[in-house]
Parts: structure tokens; sequence; C-alpha cells
């Protein structure tokens, strides 16, 4: 993998975000994926796994915006850091590092999130 198959298959991720199309979902993992939500919890295995554990828990299309840097791109493995802004009523900013191993097709195998909730200036009340 290196950073531009990375970048593609990130903007795969965020289309296939904003639209919650199955099909797009889908076509992002092999299909044998382990999707692990956060670091302890159990994983979606397989794709459509993948694909019902996102769609039940789906944002509403254009509700955030992202934006990424990678971190590390070795071998199959990316790890991105990104920023997930929620244009929400009160609004939501979430801090995310992600690990991501692809396939030879472009294809991820294996994806880990973390992340956390930005405080804001509510929270200090």
């Amino acid at each position: 993998m290196d950073e531009t198959q990375l970048g593609r298959w990130i903007e795969g991720y965020v289309r296939a975000w904003n639209s919650n199309d199955p099909a797009e979902i889908g076509e992002l993992f092999t299909a044998d994926a382990v999707y692990r939500t956060e670091p302890h919890a159990e994983p979606w295995r397989g794709r459509q796994a993948v694909v019902e554990g996102w769609l039940a828990h789906q944002d509403e299309p254009a509700q955030t915006t992202f934006r990424w840097h990678p971190m590390v791109v070795s071998g199959d493995v990316g790890v991105v850091e990104g920023r997930t802004e929620y244009r929400t009523d009160p609004p939501r900013t979430y801090r995310n590092l992600w690990v991501v191993r692809l396939d030879r097709h472009g294809r991820c195998r294996e994806f880990t999130e973390w992340w956390m909730r930005e405080p804001t200036t509510d929270d200090a009340a």
C-alpha cells in the first residue's frame, strides 16, 4: 500500500459514509473483513456483517466533515489520524485514529478505529 492507494480507499469510505449505500459500503471490504468499531468491542466479521453494522449505526448523509492525514503507511497497513465534525445541534467533534489493512486489490481486510470526543465550552460548565 502507498499513500495514493490509502487515499483512494478513504475517499470511497467517505462517499459511503455520506450515501449509506450498501453496495458502496460492501465494495470497500473483503469478503472476510474484520471491522472493529472500538478496540475492545466485538468486531463485525465478514462483508455482510460490516454492511449491516454500518447501516445500524449510520450517520445522516452530509452530516459530517472528515479531514485526515496519514501517520504511517507501510506494507499493507495505513495508520490515519482524522477529525470528524458533526453538524448537529449541538455540534460535536471527534478525533479519530484508524488502522487500515488493505489487500492487493485495495479492499480493506481489517479496520480498527479509536475515537474520542473533543470537549466543548459547554462541557466545562
